[in-house]
């Protein structure tokens, strides 16, 4: 890395708001004396710096976790420098082994192509269009064919490969590991050094992945990228990382209302790590108010500021108000406006409630129903009902199980 060049007061300024900026939220930032220095010379030429995310489209949707990366990649757009999205459709061939203790099947090309369709409009929900570059990795990867991939396996060794902590699990504990898994950290390492990129992000998970981009630019003879790392966002379990496959999400594509109550439903201690990782208010708007909680203000409050800033962000204020208001009236037990009708059949003896509530895709089971019932959990016209053995007769009823599921139901 060349030695940093002296700058005037301004400048010294702009890389230390530039650095402060890179680092809010981050778990780990590696070199930092080497950022510093790529910020030093980006202030006195005026070249922005490539900074890099890749992601490989494993499901169409983005969710807030996803998000996380997304909003430091904006913040330093805002700052001037150039972003790479990079949809990683070749690797997706292969399978990102991260943080798994059993080998992940690949993806079919027409499901990654499916999914990547979707993944940059998401993206470009958060992110600068006119300062993002959108690459796909199959570009270059392609083209190494057999003989660049044994040249590229050559610059680096098994050893360092088993470090990696998932690897050496799996190996000490006899569980196997496929070559091509092995090929993953090389491929992406790769991609750094096909882009040049300054900096790369990720997750805490992706660190060693990171590291192989950073090693191989200097065995290619490019200035290593610096590496940012985010913290994973847990989940709405407040227990494991937000993942569709878990079910602990917030799509950025959601409803607005449903959006707005699961951002409601998180415990307080998890509502800081959200306004940490997703909230774009200042540090210190966001420490005064939990000074005001710590003494006493409802922490609902804040729960709500927060809500209503998501919501608004991708879907708009007048949205952000709507769902706030369709959330306070079913919390006073009230019917909101645009709940789905169902018309179902019935006989003349009418048709049992659990039925009526599996059919009208209020619960996944009669079972499911029959036990929401004995928990007072289901309310038919606002009335809580009681008796399992109830049947419904011809005519329209509006059910409600749990404080957010209704369904107008029209029987005939």
């Amino acid at each position: 890395m060349p030695a940093p060049t002296p700058l005037g007061p301004e400048q010294n300024e702009a890389v230390q708001h530039a650095l402060a900026v890179t680092k809010r939220g981050c778990a780990e930032l590696l070199v930092e004396a080497d950022w510093i220095a790529k910020l030093q010379r980006s202030v006195l030429s005026g070249t922005p710096l490539r900074i890099k995310l890749g992601l490989d489209p494993t499901a169409p949707d983005i969710h807030l976790g996803h998000t996380v990366v997304l909003n430091k990649l904006r913040q330093l757009q805002n700052l001037g420098h150039t972003v790479i999205f990079l949809i990683g459709d070749f690797t997706s061939r292969i399978g990102d082994p991260s943080g798994r203790n059993t080998t992940r099947p690949p993806l079919t090309i027409e499901q990654i192509q499916a999914n990547a369709q979707t993944y940059y409009a998401q993206a470009s929900m958060v992110l600068d269009p006119a300062r993002t570059e959108i690459r796909y990795n199959s570009e270059w990867s392609e083209a190494l064919g057999a003989d660049g991939m044994i040249r590229l396996a050559s610059r680096y060794t098994v050893a360092r490969l088993l470090e990696r902590e998932d690897f050496t699990q799996r190996f000490k504990g006899g569980v196997p590991i496929a070559m091509h898994e092995l090929l993953y950290p090389l491929m992406q390492g790769y991609d750094s050094v096909a882009l040049r990129s300054d900096l790369e992000l990720g997750g805490t998970d992706q660190k060693f992945n990171l590291l192989v981009g950073r090693d191989l630019q200097k065995e290619y003879g490019q200035e290593p990228q610096c590496i940012l790392t985010m913290p994973l966002l847990v989940g709405l379990d407040g227990v494991d990382k937000m993942s569709k496959s878990k079910g602990n999400y917030i799509g950025i594509q959601e409803a607005p209302a449903t959006m707005y109550a699961k951002l409601l439903s998180i415990s307080d201690d998890l509502m800081w790590s959200y306004f940490e990782l997703l909230s774009f208010r200042d540090v210190s708007v966001i420490e005064a108010l939990k000074a005001e909680i710590a003494t006493g203000r409802n922490p609902k409050d804040a729960k709500v500021m927060l809500a209503r800033e998501i919501v608004a962000r991708f879907h708009g204020a007048a949205a952000a108000d709507a769902a706030q208001a369709d959330f306070e009236l079913r919390a006073r037990g009230g019917v909101p406006d645009d709940i789905p009708e169902v018309r179902l059949a019935c006989g003349a003896e009418g048709l049992g409630i659990a039925a009526a509530l599996k059919q009208a895709g209020l619960v996944p089971s009669t079972a499911e129903a029959l036990r929401m019932i004995e928990q007072r959990g289901v309310r038919i016209d606002g009335t809580v009902l009681e008796d399992r053995g109830c049947k419904l007769g011809a005519g329209t009823w509006v059910l409600q199980v749990g404080k957010r599921k209704f369904a107008r139901v029209v029987l005939g």
